[in-house]
């Protein structure tokens, strides 16, 4: 399967940065998006909503499906999931992109903030698959795809921030077992970015405008997601990195991918090397 015409792609957190250019990558091929998103109202510091990211992926070529949903309430992911259904008829594709982020250390993190982590990143993307899975497995080619990194036990990825990484691991860990859970029936993998991506996280929480000029943009991650989307049901159990996926499909100039003209990319966590 070399095309995602016609195909419906249920997208979690797709309002805004990845998962919205993810959405819009397909929507050039004439996808069925779900914008599986919280934010239905403008926010003061974020870009984008549901409605406006519909408008986007329509105009781009595809057809959208708005949905207002916190992926941490399973009534409101089973509603999206059955608006889906109503609307397109099945769901072939499933991204798991939605995500929350905290880099403090184990005395700076708040309950509630590792309450957040974990619900919206582990149990978040296991209730997400599990509820779109009954319809994955009746379509000729199902996939799903969770914004996440290789397991790396570095115990330099724990000490920082590890109420984060264990949060971001729970989302690889469920990636590793529903591979192996449902090989030869839905291809199961997991991309990261080998560099920062320039979205409102890095920005807002992360690094600032600084860390922004070092960081590529959402493109790079939609174009490598497009790549493995597109394989068949037995591709799958992977942990790829971004530019990996593109230079083996020979994409090797990654420049127009920089957000600046900066020379120093600055490496994604959980990535050992820069690129």
């Amino acid at each position: 399967m070399t095309s995602l015409k016609g195909r419906t792609l249920f997208i979690t957190g797709a309002s805004r940065g990845i998962g919205l250019e993810i959405a819009l990558r397909a929507a050039r091929e004439g996808a069925n998006i779900a914008i599986a998103a919280k934010t239905a109202q403008p926010h003061p510091k974020l870009e984008g909503t549901i409605h406006t990211a519909a408008e986007a992926v329509e105009a781009a070529g595809g057809k959208a499906l708005a949905v207002q949903t916190d992926i941490r309430d399973e009534a409101q992911i089973q509603a999206a999931v059955d608006a889906t259904l109503a609307r397109f008829d099945g769901i072939d594709i499933c991204i798991n992109n939605a995500s929350a982020i905290a880099l403090t250390d184990t005395l700076a993190t708040e309950m509630k903030r590792y309450d957040l982590m974990q619900s919206v990143n582990g149990r978040g993307t296991f209730l997400v698959s599990k509820l779109c899975l009954p319809h994955l497995l009746r379509s000729p080619n199902p996939h799903i795809l969770t914004l996440s990194p290789p397991i790396n036990l570095d115990p330099r990825w724990f000490a920082p921030h590890l109420a984060y990484t264990m949060a971001k691991y729970a989302m690889s860990l469920a990636t590793l077992g529903l591979a192996e859970e449902f090989r030869g029936r839905v291809a199961v993998n997991a991309l990261w970015p080998r560099t920062t991506i320039a979205t409102a996280a890095i920005r807002n929480i992360v690094g600032g405008e600084e860390m922004m000029q070092r960081s590529r943009k959402p493109e790079i991650m939609a174009d490598a997601a497009y790549f493995i989307l597109t394989k068949p049901v037995d591709f799958s159990g992977h942990f790829l990195i971004d530019e990996d996926v593109l230079s083996s499909h020979g994409v090797t100039d990654l420049d127009r991918y920089n957000y600046s003209r900066s020379i120093d990319l600055q490496p994604d966590l959980f990535v050992s090397q820069a690129p």
